[in-house]
Protein backbone atom coordinates (compact mmCIF):
# COMPACT_ATOMS: atom_id res chain seq x y z
CA UNK A 1 0.00 0.00 0.00
CA UNK A 2 2.96 2.39 0.91
CA UNK A 3 5.06 1.61 -2.10
CA UNK A 4 2.09 1.79 -4.23
CA UNK A 5 1.27 5.54 -2.68
CA UNK A 6 4.37 6.49 -3.12
CA UNK A 7 4.99 5.39 -6.67
CA UNK A 8 1.99 7.75 -7.76
CA UNK A 9 4.02 10.84 -6.93
CA UNK A 10 4.30 11.97 -10.54
CA UNK A 11 3.63 15.06 -12.44
CA UNK A 12 -0.41 15.96 -12.84
CA UNK A 13 -2.09 18.56 -15.25
CA UNK A 14 -2.96 21.73 -12.66
CA UNK A 15 -6.53 22.93 -12.23
CA UNK A 16 -8.75 25.52 -10.93
CA UNK A 17 -10.02 24.60 -6.97
CA UNK A 18 -13.63 23.66 -6.28
CA UNK A 19 -16.23 26.15 -7.33
CA UNK A 20 -17.31 25.78 -3.76
CA UNK A 21 -14.23 27.60 -2.56
CA UNK A 22 -13.55 31.54 -2.93
CA UNK A 23 -9.93 32.32 -4.56
CA UNK A 24 -7.42 34.99 -4.31
CA UNK A 25 -5.10 36.21 -6.31
CA UNK A 26 -1.15 35.61 -5.79
CA UNK A 27 -0.17 39.10 -4.80
CA UNK A 28 -1.56 38.30 -1.41
CA UNK A 29 0.54 35.12 -1.15
CA UNK A 30 4.02 36.70 -1.27
CA UNK A 31 6.80 34.85 1.13
CA UNK A 32 3.84 33.35 2.73
CA UNK A 33 5.53 30.12 3.65
CA UNK A 34 8.55 32.04 5.37
CA UNK A 35 6.17 34.10 7.28
CA UNK A 36 3.83 31.89 8.31
CA UNK A 37 3.33 30.36 12.18
CA UNK A 38 2.02 26.82 11.00
CA UNK A 39 5.23 26.06 8.85
CA UNK A 40 6.99 24.33 11.25
CA UNK A 41 4.08 21.56 11.15
CA UNK A 42 4.14 21.93 7.47
CA UNK A 43 5.74 21.15 4.29
CA UNK A 44 7.93 23.96 4.68
CA UNK A 45 9.29 22.59 8.33
CA UNK A 46 13.67 22.56 7.80
CA UNK A 47 13.54 24.41 4.54
CA UNK A 48 16.67 26.44 3.38
CA UNK A 49 15.53 30.31 3.34
CA UNK A 50 16.45 29.85 -0.78
CA UNK A 51 14.53 26.28 -0.71
CA UNK A 52 11.49 28.46 1.12
CA UNK A 53 11.53 31.01 -1.62
CA UNK A 54 10.94 28.31 -4.41
CA UNK A 55 8.23 26.61 -2.72
CA UNK A 56 6.64 30.08 -1.80
CA UNK A 57 6.43 30.35 -5.63
CA UNK A 58 4.35 27.73 -6.40
CA UNK A 59 2.04 28.65 -3.79
CA UNK A 60 -0.34 30.27 -6.33
CA UNK A 61 -3.67 30.18 -4.47
CA UNK A 62 -4.92 30.83 -1.47
CA UNK A 63 -8.59 29.47 -1.06
CA UNK A 64 -11.72 30.33 1.63
CA UNK A 65 -14.03 27.66 2.37
CA UNK A 66 -17.62 28.73 4.01
CA UNK A 67 -18.54 26.78 6.78
CA UNK A 68 -19.92 23.94 5.47
CA UNK A 69 -19.01 24.18 2.06
CA UNK A 70 -16.50 21.00 0.19
CA UNK A 71 -13.01 21.70 -1.08
CA UNK A 72 -13.47 19.01 -3.14
CA UNK A 73 -15.70 15.76 -3.86
CA UNK A 74 -15.27 12.34 -4.98
CA UNK A 75 -14.67 11.96 -8.22
CA UNK A 76 -12.99 15.10 -8.77
CA UNK A 77 -10.15 15.14 -10.82
CA UNK A 78 -6.88 15.54 -8.78
CA UNK A 79 -4.89 18.81 -9.30
CA UNK A 80 -3.59 19.96 -5.86
CA UNK A 81 -3.03 18.89 -1.87
CA UNK A 82 -4.07 21.45 0.40
CA UNK A 83 -2.48 22.79 3.90
CA UNK A 84 -4.60 23.92 6.13
CA UNK A 85 -4.53 27.39 7.29
CA UNK A 86 -6.90 28.67 8.81
CA UNK A 87 -9.79 26.73 10.41
CA UNK A 88 -11.18 22.76 10.31
CA UNK A 89 -11.79 20.12 7.49
CA UNK A 90 -13.65 16.71 7.73
CA UNK A 91 -13.45 14.14 5.25
CA UNK A 92 -16.10 11.89 4.29
CA UNK A 93 -17.26 9.38 1.97
CA UNK A 94 -20.90 8.15 1.50
CA UNK A 95 -22.45 4.94 2.34
CA UNK A 96 -24.50 3.41 -0.37
CA UNK A 97 -27.85 4.31 1.85
CA UNK A 98 -26.61 7.91 1.92
CA UNK A 99 -25.50 8.34 5.29
CA UNK A 100 -21.88 10.19 5.97
CA UNK A 101 -18.89 7.64 7.12
CA UNK A 102 -16.39 10.30 8.67
CA UNK A 103 -13.12 9.45 8.21
CA UNK A 104 -11.19 12.19 9.00
CA UNK A 105 -10.77 15.67 11.31
CA UNK A 106 -8.23 18.21 10.10
CA UNK A 107 -6.62 20.86 11.76
CA UNK A 108 -4.25 23.91 10.81
CA UNK A 109 -0.84 22.88 9.64
CA UNK A 110 -2.17 19.14 8.57
CA UNK A 111 -2.64 18.74 4.59
CA UNK A 112 -5.68 17.29 2.72
CA UNK A 113 -6.18 15.78 -0.41
CA UNK A 114 -3.30 13.14 0.11
CA UNK A 115 -6.22 10.46 -0.96
CA UNK A 116 -6.16 12.07 -4.97
CA UNK A 117 -2.70 10.71 -5.20
CA UNK A 118 -3.38 7.09 -6.20
CA UNK A 119 -5.86 6.95 -8.96
CA UNK A 120 -6.18 10.93 -9.79
CA UNK A 121 -9.25 11.59 -8.17
CA UNK A 122 -10.26 12.57 -4.96
CA UNK A 123 -12.17 9.77 -3.13
CA UNK A 124 -12.94 11.87 -0.55
CA UNK A 125 -15.27 14.93 0.29
CA UNK A 126 -13.15 17.58 2.13
CA UNK A 127 -16.21 19.76 4.31
CA UNK A 128 -15.22 22.88 6.23
CA UNK A 129 -16.09 22.84 9.83
CA UNK A 130 -15.87 26.24 10.34
CA UNK A 131 -14.82 29.21 7.74
CA UNK A 132 -11.21 27.81 6.68
CA UNK A 133 -8.77 29.32 4.57
CA UNK A 134 -6.20 26.79 2.52
CA UNK A 135 -3.23 27.13 0.95
CA UNK A 136 -3.41 25.36 -2.81
CA UNK A 137 -0.09 22.75 -3.63
CA UNK A 138 -0.49 22.53 -7.27
CA UNK A 139 0.93 18.61 -7.36
CA UNK A 140 2.63 18.62 -10.59
CA UNK A 141 4.94 21.34 -9.64
CA UNK A 142 5.10 20.21 -6.14
CA UNK A 143 6.66 17.19 -7.15
CA UNK A 144 8.95 18.67 -9.44
CA UNK A 145 9.96 20.87 -6.87
CA UNK A 146 10.32 17.72 -4.16
CA UNK A 147 12.63 16.74 -6.66
CA UNK A 148 15.12 19.16 -6.25
CA UNK A 149 14.70 19.41 -2.67
CA UNK A 150 15.53 16.61 -0.32
CA UNK A 151 14.40 18.08 2.46
CA UNK A 152 10.77 18.82 0.77
CA UNK A 153 11.05 15.45 -0.91
CA UNK A 154 11.13 13.71 2.71
CA UNK A 155 8.76 16.17 4.17
CA UNK A 156 5.83 15.22 1.49
CA UNK A 157 6.86 11.58 2.18
CA UNK A 158 6.27 12.13 6.07
CA UNK A 159 2.62 13.64 5.18
CA UNK A 160 1.76 10.54 3.09
CA UNK A 161 2.94 8.18 5.51
CA UNK A 162 1.04 9.80 8.14
CA UNK A 163 -2.29 9.86 6.41
CA UNK A 164 -1.61 5.75 6.22
CA UNK A 165 -0.53 5.58 9.90
CA UNK A 166 -3.69 7.65 10.65
CA UNK A 167 -5.83 5.06 8.82
CA UNK A 168 -4.16 2.22 10.90
CA UNK A 169 -4.32 3.73 13.53
CA UNK A 170 -8.30 4.31 13.32
CA UNK A 171 -8.65 0.65 12.23
CA UNK A 172 -7.02 -0.29 15.21
CA UNK A 173 -9.22 2.00 17.47
CA UNK A 174 -12.48 0.97 15.75
CA UNK A 175 -11.33 -2.79 16.55
CA UNK A 176 -10.31 -3.24 19.66
CA UNK A 177 -11.39 -0.22 21.82
CA UNK A 178 -14.55 -0.16 23.56
CA UNK A 179 -16.67 3.03 23.18
CA UNK A 180 -15.49 4.90 26.28
CA UNK A 181 -12.00 4.03 25.71
CA UNK A 182 -12.30 5.24 21.78
CA UNK A 183 -14.22 8.88 22.62
CA UNK A 184 -11.32 9.45 25.55
CA UNK A 185 -8.52 8.63 22.63
CA UNK A 186 -10.52 10.98 20.90
CA UNK A 187 -10.52 13.70 23.18
CA UNK A 188 -6.74 13.04 24.03
CA UNK A 189 -5.97 13.18 20.27
CA UNK A 190 -7.23 16.36 20.06
CA UNK A 191 -6.28 17.77 23.52
CA UNK A 192 -2.16 16.78 22.06
CA UNK A 193 -2.75 18.43 18.39
CA UNK A 194 -4.03 21.71 20.13
CA UNK A 195 -0.88 21.75 22.45
CA UNK A 196 1.48 21.51 19.70
CA UNK A 197 -0.20 24.64 17.73
CA UNK A 198 0.57 26.23 21.32
CA UNK A 199 -3.34 25.97 22.62
CA UNK A 200 -4.61 25.07 25.55
CA UNK A 201 -4.56 20.87 25.85
CA UNK A 202 -7.16 21.10 28.34
CA UNK A 203 -9.88 23.39 26.96
CA UNK A 204 -10.68 23.74 23.33
CA UNK A 205 -14.02 23.42 21.06
CA UNK A 206 -15.06 20.75 19.54
CA UNK A 207 -15.90 21.41 15.53
CA UNK A 208 -17.42 18.36 15.07
CA UNK A 209 -21.29 17.84 16.52
CA UNK A 210 -22.17 14.78 18.29
CA UNK A 211 -23.57 13.18 15.52
CA UNK A 212 -20.02 13.69 13.28
CA UNK A 213 -18.15 12.24 16.30
CA UNK A 214 -20.15 8.91 16.43
CA UNK A 215 -19.76 8.29 13.02
CA UNK A 216 -15.67 8.86 13.12
CA UNK A 217 -15.58 6.77 15.79
CA UNK A 218 -18.14 4.14 15.01
CA UNK A 219 -20.78 4.74 17.44
CA UNK A 220 -24.34 5.60 17.61
CA UNK A 221 -25.09 9.45 18.75
CA UNK A 222 -27.00 8.42 21.60
CA UNK A 223 -23.79 6.27 23.06
CA UNK A 224 -21.67 9.50 22.27
CA UNK A 225 -24.07 11.86 24.21
CA UNK A 226 -24.30 9.03 27.02
CA UNK A 227 -20.61 8.92 27.06
CA UNK A 228 -19.95 12.55 27.42
CA UNK A 229 -22.72 12.87 30.51
CA UNK A 230 -21.13 9.99 31.86
CA UNK A 231 -17.47 11.60 31.88
CA UNK A 232 -19.06 14.52 32.93
CA UNK A 233 -20.13 13.40 36.34
CA UNK A 234 -17.20 11.54 36.79
CA UNK A 235 -15.63 14.66 37.67
CA UNK A 236 -13.34 13.95 34.33
CA UNK A 237 -14.82 16.30 31.99
CA UNK A 238 -16.65 19.61 31.92
CA UNK A 239 -19.21 20.05 28.70
CA UNK A 240 -20.63 23.15 27.53
CA UNK A 241 -22.14 22.86 23.79
CA UNK A 242 -19.15 22.22 21.71
CA UNK A 243 -16.72 24.42 25.21
CA UNK A 244 -14.59 20.63 26.54
CA UNK A 245 -12.73 21.08 29.13
CA UNK A 246 -10.60 18.42 30.21
CA UNK A 247 -10.40 18.08 34.10
CA UNK A 248 -8.51 15.08 35.01
CA UNK A 249 -5.88 14.49 32.42
CA UNK A 250 -4.47 11.35 34.25
CA UNK A 251 -7.69 9.95 35.02
CA UNK A 252 -8.53 10.24 31.09
CA UNK A 253 -5.01 8.08 30.08
CA UNK A 254 -5.40 5.82 32.84
CA UNK A 255 -8.89 4.76 31.00
CA UNK A 256 -6.46 3.68 27.94
CA UNK A 257 -3.85 2.57 29.39
CA UNK A 258 -1.66 5.68 29.06
CA UNK A 259 1.28 6.96 30.97
CA UNK A 260 2.25 5.86 34.60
Amino acid sequence: MVGHRMSTLVSRQAMPASEAATVIGIHELKAHCATCSLRELCLPVGLEPDAMRQLDRIVSTRTRVKKRESLYRPGDLFTSLYAIRVGTFKTLLLAEDGREQITGYHMAGEIVGLDGISDNRYACQAVALEDSEVCVLPFNQLDELAHDIPVLRRNLYHFISKDICRDQDMMLLLGSRCAEERLVLFLLNLADRYQRRGYSSCEFMLRMTREEIASYLGLKLETVSRLFSHLQEEGLIQVQGRAIKLLDLAALKKLVGQGG
